[in-house]
């Protein structure tokens, strides 16, 4: 598929930010059109225990249609999906972000069409999170767990002991990593080693440069697009950050995968992060003293004071999503559907996220999220998704694979002080 015919559906919406922790495994080898029954391969960490329950409650009720579930972490997955998919030899249900990779997947004919049977389903979605897994008005992703936009995490006993408070624009963000400096912590957390957290400040920048045309014309193949001025100015404020000691001077050795970099956060060494919402329940459990005397504080990116961009457009994963394999056996694509139709965002899975801290992207569910815990970070959560005038995919997601690599790569060097924004911006123009 060209992608100009994919253009409408990842425009729209959209840091491939991955769910992190350690890898685990249980139940069968899945993969493959066996008939053997119906499989599934998840992520380790973030919404994982409310996967794991939705699957349960299933096979408890379909112990002649159950499903087996494997967990993987972030970073093996991504290796392993490809792999699987390519040589026939996926789980019946594909665990993805959507966006390039699920465009990809509907021009080879791996994934089915799930239009009809997840009608019912999908009209329960907000539109910006059902149209991520809609290609040429066909449904071939539903979303599988919460929303995920990016979102600034504040440690307020540490801004407070440094004398600073939670920036809301670029001058103040650039106020209080002077500030926290001066405390001697490390202003903002950042996993270097994994490299796609770096997506997030390069996006959230470009938007409030640029607006949501800044990486549009990315997205469209325009010649020059990434030395467009918006975007050479927000790979120019990257260095800025990098030469104000923004990130610390071992960021580059932070994994991700490991909750390192949150972990900063959580134990009064960094001041704030900027990650996905599916940290939040990691915060939940590894420091709730913190959450529950009010010391962790969170909001969307800081005001470009002079930029063009939408202060309510957001960057992300609308959700990750759940695909079909084309190539599993038939009675196995049936269970595979019947269950995304009848479990999926049932109220069961809906209490299950609200309660580790994670916002499905369903319509109407106000009331149940000011009932629930934790309620001040679920609706920030929701009304971001709900009222985001622009949600952007993650780049490495919403490019195709190649463009993608290159991407990281580029950025790494950038991060790194390796290239300048020029030749950043140069060397991601080749890539068109």
């Amino acid at each position: 598929m060209k992608l100009g015919t994919r253009r409408r559906t990842l425009l729209a919406l959209g840091a491939s930010a991955p769910i992190v922790a350690a890898a685990s495994a249980c139940g069968n080898e899945p993969g493959g059109p066996s008939g053997d029954g119906a499989t599934a391969w998840g992520l380790t960490g973030g919404a994982e225990e409310a996967m794991r329950a939705s699957f349960e409650a299933w096979n408890a009720d379909n112990p002649d249609n159950e499903i087996t579930a494997e967990y993987f972490a972030n970073d093996a997955y991504k290796e392993k999906i490809r792999t699987a998919v390519g040589s026939g030899n996926a789980p019946t249900l594909i665990f993805g972000w959507a966006g390039a990779t699920l465009a990809e997947y509907v021009a080879n004919d791996s994934v089915v069409d799930l239009t009809e049977d997840t009608a019912a389903l999908m009209d329960r979605v907000l539109p910006s999170v059902a149209a991520t897994g809609t290609i040429d008005d066909k449904v071939y992703a539903v979303p599988n767990n919460q929303s995920q936009p990016i979102v600034m995490y504040y440690n307020n006993d540490v801004l407070e002991a440094a004398g600073t408070q939670q920036p809301t624009t670029w001058s103040e963000l650039l106020a209080s990593i002077e500030a926290l400096k001066g405390s001697d912590v490390i202003p903002i957390a950042l996993a270097g080693q994994s490299v796609w957290p770096e997506l997030m400040w390069i996006e959230y920048l470009s938007d409030r440069v640029g607006g949501a045309e800044c990486f549009n014309r990315v997205i469209a193949g325009e010649a020059g697009a990434w030395s467009h001025p918006d975007m050479l100015r927000a790979a120019q404020m990257i260095t800025e950050l990098v030469d104000a000691g923004a990130f610390g001077d071992s960021f580059a050795s932070v994994v991700a995968d490991a909750g390192a970099d949150h972990a900063l956060v959580s134990t009064n060494k960094a001041g704030m992060i900027l990650q996905g919402s599916w940290i939040y329940p990691e915060f939940l459990t590894n420091a709730p003293d913190l959450v529950a005397k009010g010391g962790l504080l969170f909001s969307t990116f800081p005001v470009v004071e002079d930029g063009k961009g939408d202060p309510s457009s957001i960057v992300g994963n609308p959700a990750n999503f759940w695909s079909v394999s084309a190539d599993a056996a038939e009675e196995d694509q049936q269970t595979a559907t019947d269950y995304l139709s009848e479990a999926i965002y049932d109220d069961e899975h809906i209490e299950s996220l609200l309660s580790i801290g994670a916002v499905p992207p369903v319509v109407g569910i106000e009331d149940k999220i000011a009932a629930a815990d934790n309620a001040e970070f679920l609706t920030l959560n929701y009304e971001m998704v709900r009222d985001a005038a622009n949600f952007q995919l993650s780049w490495d997601q919403a490019l195709p694979a190649d463009q993608a690599q290159e991407l990281l790569n580029n950025l790494s060097t950038l991060f790194l002080g390796e290239q300048t924004a020029e030749e950043f911006c140069a060397a991601m123009d080749a890539t068109l």
